[in-house]
């Protein structure tokens, strides 16, 4: 196996596996910088992603977008910066990033739920 794995909460990602692309790119010292991101941040920005701003993404997006936000801590004013999240998480939903959340709605959220159209019925 490769020299430099370690287990990692990202879904889809084989074990003992780093992509010949980013090897060879990281070989070939292509990359301004390299970003890392631990799991439990990965997960933490995929559910805040969730929370506030309605994209549903996988471990590996919440890695995307926590990287991108140490690069826009420390870009000029006025950089664009741009992270894509091609995933969704319903295919997560029995996995660790959810674990925290639970299956049954607590009474606020049934207050709400019945506070709507379709609650009301």
């Amino acid at each position: 196996g490769h020299p430099a794995w370690k287990p990692h909460p990202v879904q889809g990602w084989t074990p003992n596996f780093i992509p010949y692309v980013a090897e060879a790119g990281l070989k070939q010292k292509l990359q301004n910088e390299v970003v890392l991101v631990g799991g439990e941040e990965s997960i933490q920005t995929a559910l805040n992603l969730a929370k506030m701003e309605g994209i549903f993404c996988g471990v590996s997006g919440g890695a995307t977008v926590a990287a991108a936000l140490k690069v826009a801590k420390k870009a000029p004013k006025g950089s664009t910066i741009l992270a894509m999240v091609p995933d969704t998480a319903e295919r997560y939903m029995t996995t660790p990033l959810f674990a925290s959340i639970d299956p049954e709605m607590n009474e606020e959220e049934k207050a709400l739920f019945e506070s709507t159209p379709c609650g009301r019925s």
